[in-house]
């Protein structure tokens, strides 16, 4: 089984490294002449997905914008979901699950069992219950060649002050950088030499990796989901400064910035971003 870390790594080689997020706000939906509604969420996606195909290597569905409307809902993002897949798009499910032993597990199986209605190829999930928490969840993405992206570092100003806390004992670090630390151990028993790992975090492009005490190298590779450029003010252009030689391992992720240019020109936007990250080199 090709595992989920080369299965990203091969499509961000071929397509680069920008991932389209897909987050229908209520103002978008407007924008696109589209109604508030499941039909119009669904439609919503399923333009995205048809603009991105081709283009991009990974798109993420916002969960919640879906999930706002029930079942009608879901099933709206089932078919987004599935159109991605069957374009030969990798979907992160942006749902950030976190909860404790068969809890977990039922969340895990519900986005990443294959065959699942919800089956994504990777979910984001929180840490803040003890990564320990997340061991059944890292074990069936193995298990079944999927992976998850892991909260570590995110860019939101109410994050610092747990993020950045201090661990007990002799080997003091922030949490931030424990939560890394600790994934970065599954990784090194799960992982081929030179692949790229399947469970992969989550740092904002917008955080001062000094401030939060990260690793300069993760190892083995793990793949970072980058939220923050485009409308929360992260530049493209700055992608090595801010994640220095971990910038190829970068996923780009940027919603607004892109669905504002609205249905016609959605296409246009995402070449436009996939131009200049072309001038990065790859991992």
């Amino acid at each position: 089984m090709i595992s989920f870390g080369e299965r990203l790594h091969s499509a961000v080689t071929r397509y680069g490294q920008l991932c389209v997020g897909i987050d229908p706000h209520e103002h978008l939906l407007a924008d696109w002449g589209l109604d508030a509604t499941p039909a119009g969420v669904r439609e919503f996606g399923l333009r995205v997905i048809d603009a991105a195909a081709g283009r991009v290597a990974v798109v993420k569905p916002q969960v919640s914008f879906f999930e706002r409307f029930g079942s009608a809902g879901f099933a709206a993002l089932e078919d987004v979901m599935a159109a991605a897949r069957a374009a030969e798009l990798l979907v992160i499910a942006d749902a950030k699950r976190g909860d404790i032993g068969t809890t977990m597990d039922a969340y895990a199986a519900a986005w990443m069992l294959p065959g699942s209605p919800l089956e994504a190829d990777a979910l984001t999930v929180n840490p803040y219950l003890g990564v320990g928490a997340l061991d059944g969840a890292m074990k069936l993405a193995h298990e079944h060649g999927k992976g998850l992206f892991v909260l570590a570092a995110t860019s939101n100003p109410d994050a610092a002050s747990l993020q950045t806390a201090r661990t007990a004992g002799s080997d003091s670090r922030t949490v931030s950088s424990a939560v890394i630390g600790q994934i970065s151990v599954f990784n090194t028993t799960h992982t081929q030499d030179k692949d790229w790992a399947s469970i992969g975090v989550v740092i904002g492009a917008t955080v001062d990796w000094n401030a939060f005490d990260l690793p300069e190298k993760i190892e083995p590779i793990a793949p970072i989901l980058a939220p923050g450029f485009g409308h929360q003010g992260a530049e493209l252009t700055d992608l090595e400064a801010l994640f220095g030689i971990r910038s190829p391992a970068v996923l780009v992720s940027e919603s607004r910035g892109i669905l504002q240019a609205g249905p016609t020109g959605v296409a246009m936007a995402i070449d436009k971003r996939r131009a200049i990250l072309q001038e990065f080199p790859s991992a």
